[in-house]
């Protein structure tokens, strides 16, 4: 194997899941498709309370000051928040998703930059994108990987039926993110501290919580301005473990 392998299976599965997604989509009425969306908010929830389990590991409370493990994971987000809305990452993202409708020639009435931000977000917002990309950069194997190609397989078949092309494009900026910590795993030379994880994984799982609102139709949130959080969070937990 090869570095870089799990993400290369990873973007396969999401460009195979979004075209036969697509195939089958025409087929389906308007109520079965937003049926599918919404099995897919739920489903995302669902995953957001398994990463928030995190949240009371005995690891991650042992490994910070008592009352700091929940402040860790509300500054890691405040923090992360003024990043991103500093930086406008939002926006981006959707400038993004509009410069490549425009280029794939999708129509503006499509859901084309929807469909790009929401599964861009959903399929390099979990913990699996981070951790078994790391572990495929130092070649620890990429089982994690070939477990989060499965589920994005699916969910980009079931988001392409309702919202077209756009999920099939979000391959790009998952293989440039998986790639990254890639990289990063080459040279990091072991996996960080368990506490650190842990850290990332809640911020994840709260993530995950404002897609799957976002998805029900609930509430709006601007998440690709709080993605700095992921960044944030294991920095953050490590300063409060080494000076509170």
């Amino acid at each position: 194997m090869f570095p870089g392998l799990g993400t290369a299976i990873n973007v396969v599965a999401i460009l195979v899941g979004a075209t036969t997604g697509i195939f089958i989509g025409h087929r389906l009425n308007s109520k079965t498709r937003s049926l599918l969306t919404d099995v897919l908010g739920l489903a995302t929830l669902l995953g957001a309370a398994s990463a928030l389990l995190a949240l009371w590991s005995k690891g991650f409370i042992d490994a910070l000051p008592q009352g700091w493990p929940l402040l860790v994971v509300l500054g890691s987000l405040l923090i992360g928040g003024l990043i991103g809305s500093a930086l406008g990452l939002e926006d981006r993202l959707e400038m993004l998703g509009e410069n490549l409708r425009k280029r794939f020639k999708a129509s503006k009435e499509s859901k084309f930059v929807e469909g790009f931000v929401t599964s861009s977000l959903l399929f390099a917002i979990g913990p699996l994108a981070i951790l078994g990309s790391i572990s495929d950069g130092m070649s620890n194997g990429i089982v994690q990987l070939i477990l989060k190609s499965t589920l994005d397989f699916f969910a980009a078949m079931a988001f392409a039926s309702t919202l077209g092309w756009g999920v099939a494009v979000a391959a790009i900026p998952v293989g440039i993110y998986q790639g990254f910590w890639t990289i990063i795993g080459l040279g990091l030379g072991q996996v960080l501290p368990a506490y650190q994880v842990d850290a990332m994984t809640i911020v994840g799982g709260v993530l995950l919580i404002a897609i799957g609102l976002k998805l029900l139709a609930i509430k709006q949130i601007a998440v690709g301005n709080l993605l700095p959080a992921l960044a944030v969070a294991p920095l953050l937990a490590l300063a409060v473990h080494t000076f509170a």
